[in-house]
């Protein structure tokens, strides 16, 4: 969808075409690119349910759209997790309310739809499970790039997302500190890097200095070092878990949640 299309919205307008008129405003471009990707798919997944009979939610007309016909789809959503419903619950409310400024709605009937609470996950590394694990990673090269996201993402409490794509523009060696933009906020950190972190990273730009990435590809794809996949570093993660005989419960996104946990713990 490109940010330049102009599009008018209009009570008659389906929702699937309020859907695209939103994605063709200013709001929708100034996200970041993964956020557009994650609206764009979840918006498509709304539109394409199915409220009445074989008649999709994307094909009612905005002046027709009922609190009924977001319950069944909420209903429907649900099959497959509370939090991926409550995504897309939240995107189609975006839409919504942007058609409302454009009074091309009065009201927004997924407000209406009570949505379903996630228990909050309580899983944490345990301090021997986190050395356990990066012993492991840096004991094969193949694993050394995972192991060194894995190492700054739970001291420096960083989401691993924004480890995998850090260059080395971002590590002032000489001052032993991390100056990041974080990649969800846009918030600039500076952040101090331990004396253990900092053996691995020195040791990491000796092996590869050549190219722009703190933690790439350990092997050339496609005759280029880049960044990992978050897909990749799943499966790389679990390689890593099994070596080593860890929990299958244990997350890479519990990472965060561990080490901020253990930083207000120490004061």
């Amino acid at each position: 969808m490109g940010c330049e299309m102009k599009q008018v919205v209009s009570p008659t307008s389906k929702l699937s075409e309020a859907c695209s008129y939103y994605m063709s405003g200013p709001n929708y471009c100034s996200l970041k690119g993964n956020t557009q990707k994650d609206y764009s798919i979840n918006l498509n997944k709304a539109c394409d349910t199915k409220v009445e009979g074989n008649k999709q939610l994307g094909n009612i007309k905005l002046k027709h759209l009922r609190y009924k016909h977001m319950s069944i789809a909420y209903e429907q959503w649900t099959v497959k997790g509370i939090r991926s419903a409550n995504y897309i619950a939240t995107c189609i409310s975006i839409v919504l309310n942007h058609c409302i400024k454009f009074e091309a709605l009065t009201h927004n009937p997924m407000s209406l739809v009570k949505k379903s609470k996630t228990k909050p996950r309580k899983v944490m590394w345990q301090p021997e499970q986190v050395k356990l694990f990066l012993d492991t990673a840096y004991s094969d090269f193949k694993w050394r790039s995972i192991g060194l996201i894995f190492h700054m993402a739970y001291e420096l409490a960083q989401r691993v997302g924004d480890m995998r794509n850090l260059t080395w523009k971002s590590i002032d060696f000489d001052n032993k500190r991390m100056n990041l933009e974080q990649s969800k906020r846009g918030a600039e950190v500076h952040l101090p890097i331990s004396e253990s972190l900092l053996k691995m990273l020195v040791q990491q730009k000796e092996d590869f200095d050549f190219q722009d990435y703190v933690a790439p590809r350990t092997s050339p794809k496609n005759n280029s070092y880049s960044h990992y996949t978050l897909n990749e570093i799943s499966k790389l993660i679990n390689e890593v878990k099994d070596e080593a005989n860890l929990p299958k419960e244990l997350q890479v996104r519990d990472l965060r949640r561990t080490a901020i946990t253990e930083m207000v713990e120490a004061g």
